[in-house]
């Protein structure tokens, strides 16, 4: 099966869509969110649907804009398997294992809940990181190396973890950073030579 379509827009322009509706329907975003009581009740879609509903427009361009920059390039690598559809298939998986420590965590919790793509999104970013690690990612118009951005990136979400006094989910981004790392080294390993030869390597 070849299918003709870009995957990572398709995921975009659906996310958008979902979002877009669930900002002007607080009943639909009730019903996607993550909530781990809702388990109880069998509910077990929300390990996925939470990723396509976002906070706010902020909340929702920063991942797409992400997605859209680094998926096209993860596709690539994850379409030649599970008969095309490799990425989506890695994409939702990072939803799912993204949000399991939280679930695990704050399953007895009824004040918790959890929504947005970040985790997905994150496995794709990090997963490009493996390919890329001297490439310049813009953040906030600012060039910064991916692999330093990936330290930054993950000392920032263990300090803010702990210290807990936002409403973000920093949970989610490092292990679905973890999980785009994992399960992309699982599925080649040799990227792990070429990842060392890059980093001693800089093109600079």
């Amino acid at each position: 099966m070849n299918l003709p379509f870009n995957h990572t827009v398709t995921i975009i322009i659906i996310t958008i869509i979902v979002s877009m509706m669930a900002f002007n329907s607080p009943q639909l975003k009730a019903r996607l969110i993550f909530w781990p009581p809702a388990m109880r009740r069998g509910q077990f879609d929300r390990f996925i649907t939470h990723g396509f509903i976002h906070a706010d427009g902020a909340h929702l361009l920063f991942n797409m804009i992400t997605l859209f920059f680094f998926g096209s390039i993860i596709e690539s690598f994850y379409r030649q398997y599970f008969f095309d559809l490799g990425f989506v298939l890695f994409y939702l998986g990072g939803l799912i294992f993204a949000i399991l420590p939280s679930y695990l965590q704050h399953r007895n919790n009824a004040h918790w809940a959890s929504l947005g793509a970040s985790g997905a999104v994150s496995a794709v970013l990090f997963a490009y990181i493996l390919f890329q690690p001297w490439k310049m990612i813009f953040v906030f118009f600012i060039p910064i190396p991916a692999i330093i951005f990936a330290v930054l990136y993950v000392a920032y979400s263990i300090w803010a973890g702990k210290r807990n006094s936002d409403n973000i989910n920093h949970s989610a981004h490092l292990w679905g950073a973890a999980y785009g790392i994992i399960v992309t080294l699982l599925i080649e390993p040799r990227l792990i030579a070429n990842f060392l030869q890059q980093l001693i390597h800089p093109p600079f």
